[in-house]
């Protein structure tokens, strides 16, 4: 096994698609996670069917795992679908982003 130390700030975007599939009111469920995931330091942009949240990795990877953990001791069932694109270091972020200001 390897392990990559990795000494510069990288930034993650994730876009995630949260379903309830036994809810009562849906979009409750779905506010819930929302405000949840306001509570963290990163981009979020609210999408009709996902959300893209985009900050740096070690935050973004803890934001999935809250949000997934959390949304387990709900105790109802729900489709959870995430996809990555490859982090970029911050001085070679496209989008000029500050992590620092994340």
């Amino acid at each position: 096994m390897y392990i990559i130390y990795i000494s510069t700030i990288m930034i993650t975007t994730a876009q995630f698609t949260y379903i309830p599939l036994d809810s009562n009111d849906p979009r409750e469920s779905v506010d819930f996670l929302l405000e949840l995931v306001a509570q963290h330091e990163v981009e979020v942009d609210v999408n009709y069917l996902s959300t893209s949240i985009r900050g740096k990795t070690d935050v973004v990877f803890e934001l999935i795992r809250e949000v997934y953990d959390t949304m387990t001791l709900e105790d109802n069932d729900f489709r959870f679908h995430v996809e990555l694109l490859n982090p970029v270091s911050e001085e070679n972020d496209p989008l000029d982003i500050d992590a620092g200001q994340i």
